[in-house]
């Protein structure tokens, strides 16, 4: 299956929590998109790995993806080498996407930057006719995706470009809250950490309304870039 849009994450819900409306409007506008994932958040604080993959797939129902991997990294302790890069290189001639959308480039989780070179680099290595893959017993054919762009996380980083995502907001968020282990429960036992915070999940809201705020629009997600933004004329420009 040819997808026009591949999103990895380091972890399960990276993805939602970073360009979950951009997914959802680019799927409204017919394109196809898929989400791999590089491990299971087996290291979160709360939930399991096992919950963790029902609440992803719940979260893909509700984005409207087309296709949803988990490639199985070790949480925290995978590394940007041969081993690693190969695999997403399968991911990559798999799906054949246009456009690839990855973790960012520096963010407070280490798997974060960790995730970002690897996608980044793989994605290059993926172009390569010399690099051989194999999947499922059939020669892979080399694929370069034409856009790598990175997503913003925790730190507030300055975005390159931004996508208005006025009316996405509330897919985003119910695909956020599938993960109902990872974030604010004020009925739960469960230990404390930086993301189940009430004040984060409403940073979710006010960041994009903040992103909006500055480009004229309600809403809106921003993102890095490693090459020039190019667009066709002065009149696409919101």
């Amino acid at each position: 299956m040819k997808l026009d849009i591949l999103a990895f994450g380091a972890h399960p819900d990276d993805v939602e929590l970073s360009c979950g409306a951009t997914i959802a409007k680019e799927i409204s506008l017919g394109k196809k998109v898929g989400i791999v994932d590089l491990t299971r958040g087996e290291l979160g604080t709360r939930g399991s790995a096992d919950l963790r993959d029902q609440e992803a797939a719940n979260a893909a129902k509700i984005l409207g993806i087309s296709v949803r991997e988990n490639l199985r990294f070790a949480d925290g302790f995978f590394v940007n080498d041969k081993k690693h890069q190969l695999e997403i290189i399968k991911m990559i001639r798999k799906y054949q996407p246009d456009i690839v959308l990855c973790n960012a480039i520096d963010d407070r989780h280490i798997d974060h930057p960790k995730g970002s070179d690897l996608v980044s680099d793989a994605c290059f290595l993926s172009g390569l006719l010399k690099i051989e893959t194999e999947l499922e017993g059939e020669q892979q054919e080399k694929w370069r995706p034409k856009k790598v762009y990175h997503y913003i996380q925790w730190k507030n980083s300055e975005p390159h470009f931004v996508v208005n995502v006025t009316g996405f907001m509330d897919v985003k968020m119910k695909a956020v809250l599938a993960y109902a282990s990872q974030f604010y429960d004020p009925t739960s036992n469960a230990p404390e950490t930086p993301i189940t915070t009430k004040n984060f999940t409403d940073s979710i809201h006010y960041r994009a309304k903040d992103l909006g705020r500055l480009i004229g629009v309600e809403f809106a997600e921003g993102f890095t870039t490693e090459r020039y933004v190019a667009v066709e004329n002065l009149d696409k420009l919101i």
